[in-house]
């Protein structure tokens, strides 16, 4: 069983996140969506409510799974027998960063990190540009799913 994790924040779920989510899911017979805990991190919303999001936006997709965890993703990845993280890059920037941390994770634990990404129509999109427009009480409905506009 081809199992992957795709962890982030989530602090919304873009749909640049649920581009790479549904292109992946061919790919692997179960996707858990992780949410990690970082206690430095202040969020715009707690963690039920990123939950809320996710699961209700794959409400029709038994193949996605949601939980939170905290700690190194790859202990996560051990402790739950998951082989693959799944990762989307939106441009240069973001290769560069999430190569080290490929390369590290993969030298700690041998888990490989598969990146997708993300498509021309959502690239520009990122969860800290979402909140920016949120608390400036702009219009998102065009940035996430509508679980979160609501």
């Amino acid at each position: 069983m081809r199992k992957a994790v795709f962890p982030g924040s989530f602090d919304p779920i873009t749909l640049g996140h649920v581009d790479i989510i549904n292109r992946a899911l061919p790919l692997f017979d179960e996707i858990i969506i992780a949410i990690g805990m970082n206690s430095a991190k202040k969020y715009m919303f707690d963690l039920e409510k990123r939950i809320y999001f996710i699961k209700d936006t794959f409400k029709n997709e038994p193949k996605i799974t949601v939980t939170s965890y905290s700690g190194l993703t790859i202990n996560f990845c051990k402790k739950n027998n998951i082989d693959f993280i799944l990762r989307g890059l939106r441009n240069p920037a973001d290769f560069e960063f999430e190569k080290a941390i490929a390369h590290t994770n993969r030298k700690l634990s041998k888990i490989e990190t598969i990146f997708l990404l993300t498509s021309a129509n959502t690239s520009y999109i990122s969860s800290s540009i979402v909140r920016d427009i949120l608390r400036h009480n702009g219009d998102v409905s065009i940035l996430v799913p509508s679980s979160v506009v609501e």
